[in-house]
């Protein structure tokens, strides 16, 4: 018997893989101590970030992975917890 995929459910793992990939990808970069692998998985990491939007912009419009805007003042308490650390 073969299980066809629908559409939602094949975007849905491939922003799953890409989830997982850049942060794997990105795990890489701050382990590597050779600057041009260093580089190259620089320029992996950015690709993978425009295929990961471009996954979710498809699914965002098809309704598929809704979101709302944070309200200001929860910006404003994430922005904070993260000030201390730009020193």
């Amino acid at each position: 018997m073969q299980t066809t995929l629908s559409e939602q459910e094949i975007l849905t793992d491939l922003l799953t893989s890409e989830k997982h990939l850049t942060s794997t990808v990105n795990t890489f970069i701050t382990e590597s101590t050779c600057a041009n692998l260093t580089q190259n998985l620089k320029n992996i990491l950015t690709e993978e970030h425009s295929i990961h939007e471009n996954l979710y912009n498809i699914m965002n419009q098809k309704g598929w992975y809704p979101t709302s805007d944070a309200e200001a003042t929860e910006v404003q308490k994430v922005k904070g917890r993260f000030k201390p650390l730009q020193g």
